[in-house]
């Protein structure tokens, strides 16, 4: 079980299956939780008398320090082992959600779920989790390996928009709160599973040091796309998890209907990161990030021309899903392919903060719009120019391996 976990292995491996399953548990909560928590916006406006903009702010932060947590909670699972990085951040997590529930001031509500709860999520989030199985599984399935457990998320995101809905109507916005917090910390012993420190860079024939790692990064131009790209990702799916429950009450409609796109988001994402990390296999990441990206940029528009019905949403929401965490598969998987997994966790999690620079202005702007135009028109529209703009900047991406002799670096799909 342990030579499973801490090293490279062929194929399915002992543990493999128990290894999936924990890391798709955990990024089920992580996502499942965070991206159900703006179904309580209207209700906490009501009560506490706060603006859009101060509850976007909140989760700008989190974005924010999310990303801001992220490389480094990276660098520590790979020098010393991703167990402790998880736990750590399953704790952050539930504690912000318990201190959230009293909040009284909106500055209370940023320290809370802005920057504690953004560090709870930093910690438990893809790169440290996606670093621990990637370095588990072949490198020729490491892309479906990638995309079930990335699939995980959007399983956590179909269960716990429909289960917050009902915590919110059954015991008010703050016990609720408090009930989730508990749920969370199902993470800490999920996180014990993946125990274990990496392989050494000598035994993987990769960089000797974090350092040199980051240097070859840095100055590699398809690093830095890949990273410029992601920014848009994030964007999307902050202003949308953040503010559709808004946005849906300006047409309108129930809040049932907001929390049911949301769980047909995760519903039909699980099929779409999967397929994404199964195509990834077969085909060029690049191509297949791109095409994500500008399939986002017509879905909104469509979106947007649409009469807004419970069924315009849930047709939204099953479309949007398939591309909503797609990116993430092929996104990790570039970075496996071409540096290799024994720095994935601390390389991913850099481009990660590129995402929660973009989620931060998604969440930040969204609010911010909305109260200057009492419209979220201008922000679908940004959100349109921005997938059009990620899908031409993923195009030019080098994706071959710095050296094709390494052991553990993918081989690059058939051109």
């Amino acid at each position: 079980m342990r030579r499973a976990l801490v090293g490279f292995a062929p194929g399915f491996a002992p543990g493999f299956a128990l290894v999936i399953t924990a890391g798709g548990l955990i990024l089920a909560l992580n996502l499942g939780v965070r991206q159900s928590l703006g179904l309580f916006i209207p209700d906490m406006a009501a009560d506490l008398g706060w603006s859009t903009t101060t509850f976007g702010l909140a989760f700008a932060i989190q974005n924010l320090l999310w990303g801001l947590a992220s490389p480094i909670a990276g660098m520590i699972a790979d020098r010393f082992g991703t167990a402790r990085v998880l736990v750590i951040g399953g704790l952050l997590y539930a504690l912000s959600l318990a201190l959230m529930s009293g909040v009284t001031s909106p500055w209370a509500l940023h320290a809370t779920g802005g920057l504690l709860l953004g560090m709870g999520v930093g910690f438990t989030t893809f790169p440290v989790v996606l670093g621990a199985v990637g370095r588990l599984v072949d490198p020729r399935r490491r892309g479906l390996a990638l995309g079930i457990v990335s699939a995980g998320g959007s399983f956590g995101q179909f269960t716990m928009a429909p289960t917050t809905e009902a915590l919110n109507q059954a015991l008010g916005w703050s016990d609720a709160l408090v009930a989730m917090g508990a749920i969370s910390l199902i993470m800490v012993p999920l996180g014990l599973v993946l125990a274990g420190r990496p392989a050494t860079a000598a035994a993987e024939g990769e960089s000797a040091s974090l350092g040199e790692a980051m240097t070859e990064a840095f100055g590699h131009g398809g690093y830095r796309l890949l990273t410029l790209g992601f920014f848009v990702c994030g964007f999307h799916i902050a202003f949308i998890a953040t503010h559709l429950p808004t946005f849906v009450q300006t047409c309108g409609l129930p809040g049932g209907v907001a929390a049911g796109t949301l769980a047909v988001v995760g519903l039909f994402n699980m099929v779409g990161t999967i397929a994404a990390g199964a195509l990834g296999d077969r085909y060029r990441k690049k191509w297949l990030l791109s095409a994500i990206y500008g399939l986002r940029a017509v879905l909104i528009l469509v979106f947007m021309v649409a009469p807004k019905t419970e069924l315009t949403f849930l047709l939204f929401g099953g479309s949007l899903g398939l591309l909503w965490l797609s990116t993430v598969p092929p996104t990790s998987g570039i970075i496996a392919q071409i540096f290799g997994s024994r720095y994935m966790a601390t390389l991913f999690g850099i481009v990660m903060l590129s995402h929660q620079i973009g989620a931060f202005f998604g969440a930040w702007l969204g609010g911010l719009i909305y109260d200057m135009t009492g419209s979220f028109d201008l922000m679908w529209i940004l959100s349109a120019l921005l997938g059009v703009a990620a899908a031409v900047v993923n195009l030019p991406i080098t994706d071959t391996p710095l050296n094709r002799k390494k052991a553990d670096l993918e081989p690059s799909p058939a051109e």
